[in-house]
C-alpha cells in the first residue's frame, strides 16, 4: 500500500516512483505516457538518452487535495 510520507515533497522522481504498485497514480506504464501525451499528467524532463525525471511538487499536485 502507498504510504504518502515516502513520496518526496520536493525534487525530481523517475516513473517507477510515480505509478502503481510502488507509486501514488494508479495506472500502468502506459496509461501514464498516453497521459503525458495527452496533457492529462506534466510532462517530465530528459536526463539523457532513456531517462526522464518529474517533478515531485507537479506529481504531489495530482493527489492532493488542494487546500
Amino acid at each position: 500500500m502507498f504510504d504518502e510520507f515516502e513520496f518526496p515533497k520536493t525534487g525530481f522522481v523517475r516513473i517507477k516512483q510515480i505509478i502503481a504498485p510502488w507509486g501514488p497514480i494508479p495506472v500502468s506504464k502506459s496509461t501514464w505516457w498516453q497521459g503525458v501525451k495527452d496533457g492529462r499528467f506534466p510532462k517530465g524532463h530528459k536526463l539523457g538518452p532513456g531517462v526522464t525525471v518529474w517533478r515531485a511538487e507537479e506529481i504531489r499536485a495530482l493527489y492532493e487535495p488542494v487546500e
